[in-house]
């Protein structure tokens, strides 16, 4: 039987608890990023998620025009209720 581990927290350089989803700012040797963390897992401290870009220039979204991309996948899986001639 193995030991109960500890679930580890991810964290950024101020200590703060890093989640995926969260509005950050990357600052390393180049230029500041601004973006939105996702794929972060525990346990990494280098190349530890991705940023999302927040630009001005993004699309706004009106969500009774969107879907959550898991509901939009499952509806491209369905087969097709359209008859065929």
């Amino acid at each position: 039987m193995e030991p109960v581990r500890k679930r580890e927290k991810m964290h950024y350089a101020n200590g703060r608890e890093a989640k995926n989803g969260d509005k950050v700012i990357c600052i390393n040797q180049t230029s500041p990023t601004v973006g939105i963390l996702y794929e972060a897992v525990a346990g990494n401290d280098f190349c530890n998620g991705r940023l999302a870009p927040v630009l001005n220039s993004n699309p706004c979204a009106n969500l009774k025009e969107c879907l959550h991309l898991d509901d939009a996948i499952a509806l491209l899986k369905k087969p097709s209720e359209t008859p065929t001639t």
